[in-house]
């Protein structure tokens, strides 16, 4: 559009407003439309996302960025979701006990769906296994080999020891069983000696007493070192016979396990180690039903309600894909570090936290591993560790179930040590382009594990061509959400809709959720006018509703402006007073707001003081747009002698920080007319930024900027004369509303585009800016030559009063 257009009038109905017309629609509503992509306006972001899942190496995981509402979330998860769904189910993954090393529970894989049947399989094995051994343990035959085994232990003591008493008895020496053990002691005609009495034998009597006594004690000693031997061997004996018996008892379903499971290895050796153990610990099955003391109330059985030999024979499925149909797509909401890599739960129990491998749980990476896992990236930076705990998974390949405490050596009791799992998982990270190109700068691993960036679109390009596809995504959107068909008319302000949206007519937004949210406030309104399709009037209604939602400030400022508390005019001339508009955004909602920017000059130094920079309250990119006019005038007004003046600019009654260029022309105006002394139209608003050869540059919020000096002109009483002026640039993005086009056409308000500060000055002042001739003076009369004729005036006076001061001339 910018190419037809003539700087400095005033721009045609037309001009300010792209329409759509419904007659170029196809169709009479969308009901007659095929459902089609979704995915409007993002090939770029679509290739990349396919690119990503597609590419089997290690670091390509993929970060989609771009702005919310663009459909990051949705377009994402579908193509992996089509992408899944050709793939094959990943293996289970299932923790066991481990016999050899128990703080280290072992880690399983199985195929799809095995881990559940096995786990049904054990706790079936437990079940039948102790009526099987009580049967077993409790026979006749177990009962008398083992009462066999215990006499012949105790026969061997007995006849041992008897030998031994005879044998002293025959030497006049009983053996006597005291609490303090067995004891020998002397006898004479069949009765015990006193120690005093033994002393009082016949020296050579009680010297071959002693010699008898001390050969005696000696296969005493002998005998009771023999004693725990015999025990230990009849123990052996026993724990053979319980090995014997208890393997007949369960022999049988150990080799049905195994023969359902022969072709895994890893659940053949597992079972190998279960048998080991029932044989070593066969009693213990036995053992009471009743929970621990201090367990809790109602503990379901594989936690702690159950005697800890059962819970051993437990598998403790992590993640079951037995009725998966593809590979697994992920989304968790909250990635925190234990709901990312899994965690270790514990219960009291006596005052005590206890656990075993029953108490572990997966985290979203063992759910997704094997196929996809999507993240919020802001999220995951969000929460302690988890940024960390994701990185350190994706470089070692391996899952590995830490908890905070040990992450950070902060613990040194003993506990689980899980087997890490191997991870085969590709990671989406959802955020917008800052924290993206932030990543990339602060953290050096970022960008060697996320390699593919898919950058998705704000907008894309208006063509016949789009605006059919919008047509159709409208359609898509609708019927998804089972919403009235929309009729021509509907669709075609929906497409004006998304010009507005993008903030330019040769552009329509991407930004699929606001869509979304129009589409299903406009068929709330063509329900409550009882009409079976969406109209144009029914969108209509829905955008004035939401702008009507949202604009209780821009009411109360226009309010402030209307009782003159703000002060702006709108008719009438002033010196060094021009009309700048800025944007206001509140959460979703922006809005034009006129402020009066003013200019002072004076005999000085060449300096242009920017009131709000000195007060800390003008940004840097203001502060630069300052110092650009600054620049400008020297560079014209100044070049054959120094810049002799003092001006100060600022923004009339702002109490808020000011950022921003797009008021750096307006500020130029208000500094040219206080320099020339000539009247602005208070009229007319200005928005543009400048460089430092005059020509006016493109700005942001141009429709809100113009719709804001609108609002205020119209409640004042629109004259005709009013008017805002623009960047040349700056007509392409132009979609104002419909009252404002209107106004327009009635000749009642007028958009003036603008390509110079001298084109900017001849219709604020009036008078023509006037042009270098060849002896480089500027015509009589002009805005150009009364801004050099009183800059020279002004050095003059300075140069007048640096003499009377003694000051040196500049």
């Amino acid at each position: 559009m910018a190419h037809s257009v003539k700087a400095g009038e005033p721009l045609a109905a037309d001009e300010l407003y792209r329409s759509s017309s419904p007659d170029s629609i196809p169709f009479a509503t969308t009901a007659e439309l095929d459902a089609a992509t979704e995915f409007f306006g993002q090939g770029r972001a679509l290739d990349a996302v396919r690119f990503g899942i597609g590419i089997a190496r290690e670091g390509y995981n993929i970060f989609a960025l771009g702005p919310s509402g663009t459909g990051r979330h949705f377009l994402v998860e579908q193509v992996l979701r089509q992408r899944a769904g050709s793939g094959p189910a990943p293996q289970d993954q299932c923790y066991v006990h481990n016999f050899d090393e128990p703080h280290r529970p072992r880690s399983m894989r199985l195929p799809a769906g095995v881990a559940v049947r096995f786990r049904k399989d054990m706790e079936r094995l437990v079940e039948e296994l102790r009526p099987a051994l009580s049967a077993a343990l409790e026979s006749e035959e177990y009962r008398t080999r083992r009462q066999v085994i215990e006499e012949q232990i105790k026969e061997r003591q007995e006849k041992a020891f008897g030998e031994l008493e005879e044998r002293a008895k025959a030497q006049s020496f009983a053996l006597l069983r005291t609490p303090m053990g067995l004891v020998l002691a002397p006898l004479r005609e069949g009765e015990i000696l006193s120690p005093g009495e033994f002393q009082k034998l016949p020296e050579t009597e009680r010297r071959q007493k002693e010699e008898q006594l001390a050969l005696l004690q000696r296969d005493l000693q002998e005998l009771i070192r023999k004693v725990p031997q015999w025990e230990h061997e009849a123990r052996e004996r026993l724990r053979e016979l319980n090995r014997e018996i208890t393997g007949l008892a369960f022999s049988h379903l150990m080799r049905e396990l195994r023969e359902r499971y022969r072709e895994r290895a890893e659940i053949v050796a597992y079972l190998d180690a279960v048998e080991r153990d029932l044989v070593e610990n066969a009693r213990n099955l036995l053992a009471s039903d009743e929970p621990p003391a201090g367990a809790p109330h109602g503990a379901s059985a594989g936690v702690l309600g159950e005697p800890p030999w059962l819970r051993r024979y437990r598998v403790n499925v992590l993640v079951d894909h037995g009725a998966s149909s593809g590979a697994p797509v992920v989304y968790e909401a909250n990635p925190s570090c234990p709901n990312l890599i899994g965690r270790v739960e514990h219960l009291a129990q006596m005052g005590a936290l206890v656990t075993d491998f029953t108490l572990i749980k997966p985290g979203a990476l063992h759910r997704a591993n094997g196929g996809y896992l999507v993240l919020d990236a802001l999220r995951v930076l969000l929460e302690p560790f988890a940024w960390e705990a994701l990185k350190r998974a994706l470089q070692s390949r391996q899952l590995r179930i830490e908890s905070v405490g040990q992450l950070l050596s902060l613990v040194s009791t003993v506990s689980l040590e899980p087997e890490p799992v191997p991870l085969d998982v590709k990671v989406v990270l959802i955020g917008d382009r800052r924290l993206y190109y932030l990543l990339c700068e602060a953290d050096p691993d970022f960008s060697r594990l996320f390699k593919v960036a898919a950058d998705f679109e704000d907008d894309v390009e208006r063509t016949p061509e789009s605006e059919a596809d919008y047509a159709r995504l409208v359609a898509t959107l609708a019927c998804r959400e089972r919403l009235r068909p929309f009729d021509r008319g509907a669709v075609a302000r929906m497409i004006e809709q998304g010009s507005r949206a993008a903030g330019d007519a040769e552009k329509l937004s991407a930004r699929t959720q606001g869509i979304l949210d129009l589409l299903r406030e406009a068929d709330y309104w063509a329900g409550e006018a009882g009409r079976a399709a969406v109209t144009r009037e029914d969108v209509e209604h829905a955008i004035d509703a939401q702008i009507a939602r949202s604009d209780r400030v821009r009411g109360r400022l226009l309010e402030e402006v209307l009782r003159e508390t703000l002060l702006v005019d709108t008719d009438g001339g002033q010196i060094g007073q021009v009309n700048g508009l800025s944007v206001l955004q509140l959460g979703g909602f922006a809005f034009g707001h006129p402020s009066r920017i003013t200019a002072r000059v004076r005999p000085g130094k060449g300096e242009i003081v920017d009131i709000e920079r000195e007060v800390e309250l003008g940004g840097p990119i203001h502060s630069k747009g300052v110092l650009i006019l600054a620049g400008f005038i020297g560079g014209r007004y100044a070049r054959e002698r120094p810049l002799s003046l003092s001006a100060s600019l600022v923004f009339e009654q702002s109490y808020g920080g000011v950022e921003g260029d797009s008021a750096s022309a307006a500020e130029l105006f208000a500094l040219l007319s206080a320099i020339a002394e000539v009247p602005l139209r208070q009229s007319l608003a200005v928005t543009g930024s400048v460089n430092q050869h005059g020509r006016l540059q493109a700005i942001g919020g141009v429709n809100e900027k113009i719709e804001g000096f609108f609002d205020l002109c119209r409640a004042r009483g629109l004259t005709g004369a009013q008017g805002v002026l623009i960047p040349v640039a700056n007509v392409k993005h132009l979609m104002l509303r419909r009252d404002v086009v209107e106004a327009a056409r009635a000749g009642r308000f007028r958009v003036y585009p603008v390509e110079s500060v001298d084109g900017g000055m001849e219709i604020l002042t009036g008078l023509p800016a006037g042009e270098r001739d060849g002896g480089g003076g500027y015509p009589e009369g002009s805005i150009n030559s009364r801004v050099e004729s009183r800059l020279a005036r002004l050095a003059q006076i300075w140069s007048a009063q640096g003499e009377k001061s003694g000051r040196k001339a500049p």
